[in-house]
């Protein structure tokens, strides 16, 4: 029989708990075991919180509803805390020992630069969020498949934001120190010169660091006139949002989701420091100028109201892991959970609905989610961890 998305995220899963009564002695058989690796502690555990949110919601909807033909779904979660060595010991344990089916994550994209080799060595499927371009190699990773954008479709949206909507063309640069934050700060600058603009400032800045008051005197006086920030530390992205106001510096903030992250209402000095921040956001997880969402995502909203906190946090992030849990439980349900089973079934998905994405794989292909669908947002106008659209857009 097909198993659909539906099917196994919302609840309902008549199919599967069909499928489960009719083969008893599956129902007996071993767990699909994902493992999880996340960045749970730590500066840069924003995302992961959140990823964990809708791992634990999606796996305990296919439980509760009989499992994948009577299999059920365990969750092999270990914290890495943002730590690149962590998530190679966690890793080789979730091969080694807890022989899992399948890999989501690291979700941190200095972390999965130090695991993704291990994982394509074990011919483990993996799918993950990172957004370091080299991260995805067909021929080198023929395993490794990704439910969120490169960072070159981030840096793209962006860019174009910053060149063709504020019409900027002196932008200062700045990362955190992760493997991320350093990659990603050189293909931004890298990018921008390239379309013509001047980059008048650029440093990469342990997340840490308690006063950002050197580094933004610094652009401010090279005639910065926007900040195009790459981090996962929301507690970094609050300090320059502070240091902004204390400066009396009306400049726009541009760039990572986590300048939206709710957590980062509390680590404002006031509001109004986070007005002018625009963070890069989905067209699955935007409102409209009437409050409303995309019908599909509305639905995944109302099935998480009452389950899952969205007020501090991304509802992509947890839309991400849901869709994350439901693929590795749909290419079972279609042909096993061999790795090779699972890698075919990624490798066949065409437009494929999930609710954070639409995603379409092939084995020359493994960046999966739709460009178009990368936008700016407002961040400080969260609804449910969902946006406005940034100002600008139609």
């Amino acid at each position: 029989m097909t198993i659909t998305r539906r099917d196994l995220a919302l609840g309902s899963l008549s199919a599967l708990a069909a499928s489960s009564l009719a083969r008893p002695a599956l129902a007996q058989g071993e767990p699909i075991r994902i493992g999880w690796l996340a960045a749970l502690t730590g500066p840069s555990s924003a995302p992961g919180v959140g990823f964990n949110r809708g791992v634990i919601y999606a796996a305990e909807a296919i439980n509760a509803a009989g499992g994948v033909k009577g299999r059920k779904v365990e969750i092999i979660t270990r914290d890495t805390q943002g730590d690149p060595t962590k998530a190679v010991n966690a890793t080789q344990e979730m091969i080694s020992q807890a022989k899992v089916h399948a890999i989501w994550g690291p979700t941190n994209s200095g972390e999965s630069l130090a695991v993704t080799a291990i994982m394509a060595r074990a011919k483990m499927p993996n799918i993950h969020p990172c957004v370091v371009d080299s991260l995805i190699d067909t021929k080198r990773y023929p395993n490794a498949f990704r439910i969120a954008p490169s960072n070159s479709q981030w840096d793209d949206a962006v860019r174009g934001y910053c060149l063709n909507i504020l019409k900027t063309k002196k932008v200062a640069v700045i990362g955190d120190t992760t493997g991320y934050g350093v990659s990603a700060l050189k293909a931004s600058v890298a990018a921008f010169q390239k379309d013509g603009a001047q980059v008048v400032y650029q440093s990469n800045i342990d997340s840490t660091q308690p006063d950002m008051t050197p580094d933004m005197l610094r652009a401010r006086n090279a005639g910065a006139e926007a900040i195009v920030v790459w981090s996962v530390s929301t507690g970094m992205d609050a300090r320059l949002f502070n240091t902004r106001a204390s400066l009396g510096w009306d400049v726009p903030f541009v760039g990572h989701p986590s300048m939206a992250s709710g957590e980062i209402a509390g680590l404002l000095a006031r509001p109004a420091n986070w007005e002018k921040v625009y963070a890069i956001g989905y067209r699955s997880c935007s409102y409209d100028d009437k409050g409303a969402l995309p019908p599909h995502t509305q639905e995944l909203v109302d099935r998480l109201a009452g389950k899952v906190q969205l007020d501090d946090t991304l509802l992509w992030w947890v839309a991400a892991a849901v869709d994350a849990v439901n693929l590795v439980a749909e290419a079972v349900a279609a042909g096993g959970s061999s790795g090779e089973a699972i890698i075919r079934h990624w490798n066949g998905l065409t437009k494929h609905q999930g609710y954070y994405g639409t995603y379409t794989f092939t084995p020359e292909n493994h960046d999966g989610y739709p460009t178009e669908d990368v936008v700016m947002s407002a961040a400080n106008t969260a609804k449910n961890g969902t946006f406005a659209l940034a100002p600008g857009y139609v």
